[in-house]
């Protein structure tokens, strides 16, 4: 069995690729063409660009797919290639969707959903919760460099969910998809924490106290402009998320992980020990070499 992953250098497909070579999968790297490395196993794709597909399809059996960040208009940028691995023999897909779409109908992932569940593919849903890994890469220069974390998610809850978690789910469905077809895994941690409780935590881990500041959606797409540097169209995609949080909408907890790969996921404690190197300052010269 052949299995295409995509989004193979990010931060869950390159883990889903580790998981499946570790069981001894035959995997195929989906890079897109011109990445500055080319791992070995991999080939170049472009959801967009047809001639890139007929390489990737030829012998796979299940898909790992991922929709780009960037990508808004799924049904032009990306079921038209889904379509045409169908027609190449593909007869799997393993959706990396997003938790709760069942209620966010307009979200891209949603209308992924609708596409996969007549296409006559065989499907597997994995909805993961927000990242605790989110904390590391959108959010390490407010946490490292001003001790805070900064996002307009009010008081709510948020089931955060360890990347390795929804890693092993999604590489289990690949590696099983007749045991995981038509299935929807909803998957998160084990505990739903306030962002307020989240800079505790870190603060406790870090040895500095961590404060949690929630600017509002204006606020929010101000800082994430102007002083984290983000793009436009992920400012706006990541106030919708904390928004959704800020609603109360992001704290369900289920077992799935553990009903998946027989173990508990990650707490948001053991993912920032693991992590906490990203958020470490370099000694300050000026300051006698205090960090």
């Amino acid at each position: 069995m052949t299995v295409l992953v995509t989004g193979s250098t990010g931060t869950i497909g390159r883990r889903v690729a580790e998981s499946l070579d570790a069981a001894g999968a035959e995997v195929r790297r989906a890079v897109r063409p011109g990445h500055r490395y080319l791992p070995e196993g991999a080939v170049a794709f472009d959801l967009t660009d047809p001639g890139t597909w007929p390489a990737a399809f030829a012998g796979v059996d299940t898909l790992f797919l991922v929709r780009p960040p960037d990508m808004g208009d799924v049904r032009r940028g990306l079921l038209p290639a889904v379509a045409a691995a169908r027609d190449a023999g593909v007869r799997s897909v393993v959706f990396l969707s997003v938790q709760g779409v069942e209620r966010l109908r307009v979200v891209p992932h949603a209308t992924v959903e609708r596409w996969l569940r007549g296409s006559g593919l065989g499907w597997t849903f994995v909805r993961p919760s927000f990242f605790t890994q989110n904390l590391v890469t959108v959010h390490t220069p407010d946490i490292r460099d001003r001790d805070s974390i900064v996002l307009p998610a009010g008081s709510g809850r948020t089931a955060f969910v360890d990347a390795r978690d929804v890693a092993a789910v999604a590489a289990a469905a690949l590696l099983d998809p007749v045991a995981h077809r038509g299935r929807a895994w909803t998957v998160t941690g084990p505990e739903a924490l306030t962002y307020a409780e989240v800079a505790d935590v870190l603060g406790d881990v870090l040895g500095r106290p961590i404060t949690y500041r929630d600017p509002g959606v204006v606020g929010w797409l101000r800082h994430a402009r102007r002083t984290l540097g983000l793009p436009a169209r992920m400012a706006l995609l990541t106030a919708g998320i904390y928004t959704t949080a800020r609603l109360g909408l992001a704290a369900g907890v289920t077992d799935d992980v553990r009903s998946v790969t027989g173990r508990a996921p990650a707490t948001v404690r053991e993912t920032a020990v693991r992590e906490q190197a990203a958020w470490r300052r370099e000694p300050d010269p000026s300051r006698g070499g205090t960090p």
